[in-house]
């Protein structure tokens, strides 16, 4: 009932992580990202600890494959889990148990890793990836035509309601944790349209963090 891609900015060093599904809320419990480690989606029936345990691993060290290793050993029921990582060095790994559900699938690409389960068709996880690796820009312009490119081939096989979508860069938060928790409408769109509005202002939010005595007035009103 999902699916997504965990992607790496071979220019920028950016991470991002992009997922939809006909569950609420689906960001809340699967997307993560550090900086200078990864990215990592954690889907199928999801265990909102697999998240945090790839990315500890992976600032710890381990490649993609091995912290991909890691869990499917020590992970508690993994049979149900589907768990895509990207690392450091653009190398990507996949743990699909063999309960996931309905029609699932993976692909790659350079710096791109693409999965999902209870697809409409297997050729959905290509389209995502090939959106990707066509795309130019932001990774967020990129992780955006990636999933325009999968829900286009037929995304879930029922109606999607929720999607996010992360992007790490530099400081230890995600610069960009965008989500759409539920809608009866397209929630890629809602997306979309969300990041049009924060991708001019993102660096903005992180200097204010950073320095505000440095950053840009806030641009709302009473801010004279």
């Amino acid at each position: 009932m999902t699916f997504s891609l965990v992607a790496r900015c071979e220019k920028t060093g950016m991470f991002g992580v992009a997922i939809s599904s006909s569950s609420p809320a689906v960001a809340a419990r699967c997307a993560y990202t550090h900086a200078g480690v990864g990215a990592v989606a954690s889907q199928n029936i999801t265990d909102p600890r697999l998240g945090p345990r790839m990315l500890e691993l992976m600032g710890g060290g381990l490649s993609a494959t091995a912290a991909i290793a890691e869990i499917a050993k020590t992970g508690r029921f993994m049979t149900y889990r589907q768990v895509l990582a990207i690392d450091a060095t653009g190398e990507t790994a996949i743990h699909s148990g063999s309960n996931s559900l309905g029609v699932w699938t993976q692909a790659v690409g350079e710096n791109v890793l693409s999965a999902g389960n209870m697809l409409a068709n297997d050729g959905v996880p290509q389209a995502i990836v090939e959106g990707f690796s066509s795309a130019t820009g932001h990774i967020g312009d990129r992780l955006i035509v990636a999933m325009r490119a999968g829900l286009a081939q037929g995304g879930e096989a029922g109606p999607i309601h929720s999607a996010g979508m992360q992007i790490c860069d530099q400081v230890p938060w995600p610069v960009v944790d965008l989500r759409c928790d539920w809608s009866e409408d397209c929630p890629i769109k809602a997306i979309a349209t969300a990041w049009a509005v924060y991708k001019p202002q993102m660096n903005a939010y992180v200097q204010r963090a950073l320095d505000p005595r440095e950053a840009p007035s806030y641009g709302v009103p009473g801010d004279e």
